[in-house]
């Protein structure tokens, strides 16, 4: 633990380093002008601003001369794109494709919608597939969220609650997993929201291949099946005052509350009534300045019945699979799930096209008997942000992460993590 905690502090003090140098290096490296990406981070894009972007490279690289200042098409859709690859202990060496577009609407004072995708294989023989959309009507009236996925995914599975759950004891399952969650909400006050959706996370080849040094409390305790269905309604109220949710800069906040009830008349295997609390707050730090100081909170409460055992709230078990952020998916599980995180995201070059963040989070599960939360556990990291987009802001969010109890690893978004 020691030994991750000095490479974290190296990584956070190169950042540091890299952004108290980085003015100096604009005026004084006469390498600058040459037309190649390792010097577009010191770069000024000739125009009505000196914002710099991936595609501004490209241009340069090209020798392609056009005028990409922000605010020359704001009406217009935006698409981002990478090819990448990361690695994680749930997935080790994984290829993955990331895609976002965003479409401005043709009405004042509305939103912008967001469409995002993903593809990823991983050195685990595990296939994730994810499209999500986030759609706003003419003057905000209504808003339409959309999260649909498929995973083939073989993972480690280390058993319920935190206060006997080890690494070296876990399930080896394997599964397919279809998740198709859809709801509509509508205003009814500035930025809030409330309505309807629908819930359906339907799991099938489930198998067990594990025959020894298996958790203390965990598939085989829980129940063993071979497929799993859970279908409910949801009623979700909603606060939404960002004016992006790929980057937001301004001061703004986000909270959604979802009830669900999965019914057996509707295909669930079991009835179900939870609560999921999502809250989030972003803030300029200084004030007035586009460095933000953020904060997250991601809980799920089970009041009444039973879920299947893949269905329980588990670390990474959030919409974009972010929560616990230096832990492996699944690392933890339980009926009741509280995670907080806060990050402060900050500029290294004054053009814009390179940034970095600092973070910190702590996640806790209930243990299976007790019912109660035990134990915390506690994350943290660094990363770094590429400008891919400088008219989305999207970002490339490349981040290094430590967990408590020798969990780690390199985590890639396209756009911010919350």
């Amino acid at each position: 633990m020691f030994t991750n905690f000095k490479k974290a502090l190296f990584v956070g003090i190169s950042i540091l380093m890299i952004s108290f140098s980085s003015k100096a290096q604009i005026q004084q490296d006469s390498v600058l002008h040459k037309r190649n990406i390792f010097t577009l981070a010191f770069y000024k894009q000739p125009g009505k601003d000196s914002m710099v972007d991936f595609v501004d490279g490209v241009y340069r690289i090209l020798k392609i001369n056009k005028d990409r200042s922000v605010g020359e098409d704001i009406t217009k859709p935006h698409l981002s794109f990478i090819p990448a690859a990361e690695y994680s202990l749930s997935t080790k060496l994984a290829a993955l494709f990331s895609a976002s577009y965003i479409k401005p609407s043709k009405y004042k004072e509305t939103k912008n919608s967001t469409y995002s995708t993903e593809l990823k294989f991983t050195q685990n023989k595990q296939i994730i597939s994810q499209f999500l959309s986030n759609i706003w009507l003419k003057e905000n009236e209504y808003n339409i969220n959309t999260n649909w996925s498929y995973l083939k995914f073989p993972q480690k599975d280390f058993g319920l609650g935190t206060a006997k759950n080890q690494l070296d004891r876990f399930d080896q399952i394997d599964y397919s997993y279809l998740k198709l969650h859809q709801s509509i909400v509508k205003r009814i006050a500035p930025n809030w929201y409330v309505g309807p959706g629908l819930n359906i996370d339907y799991h099938w080849n489930i198998t067990d291949s594990s025959t020894k040094n298996k958790p203390a409390y965990g598939y085989a305790q829980y129940g063993q099946t071979t497929s799993s269905n859970s279908t409910g309604l949801t009623l979700d109220i909603l606060y939404d005052s960002r004016t992006s949710i790929v980057n937001p800069l301004t001061n703004s906040g986000y909270f959604n509350l979802s009830y669900r009830s999965n019914l057996k008349f509707l295909g669930s295997d079991y009835a179900l009534q939870s609560i999921t609390v999502d809250a989030r707050k972003y803030i300029p730090f200084p004030m007035y300045s586009k460095n933000m100081l953020t904060f997250w909170t991601y809980n799920v409460l089970t009041l009444s019945g039973k879920a299947p055992y893949l269905d329980i709230p588990y670390t990474a078990s959030d919409r974009n699979l972010n929560t616990g952020r230096g832990f492996i998916q699944g690392r933890f599980r339980g009926e009741k799930l509280f995670f907080a995180e806060s990050e402060y995201r900050f500029g290294i070059t004054e053009n814009g096209f390179l940034g970095a963040v600092v973070f910190a989070n702590m996640h806790s599960v209930s243990e299976p008997l007790q019912k109660g939360f035990q134990q915390i556990k506690a994350g943290f990291g660094a990363g770094i942000r590429v400008k891919l987009n400088k008219h989305s802001n999207t970002n490339v969010a490349l981040d290094y992460a430590i967990g408590q109890g020798g969990s780690h690893g390199i985590f890639m978004n396209l756009g911010e993590v919350f």
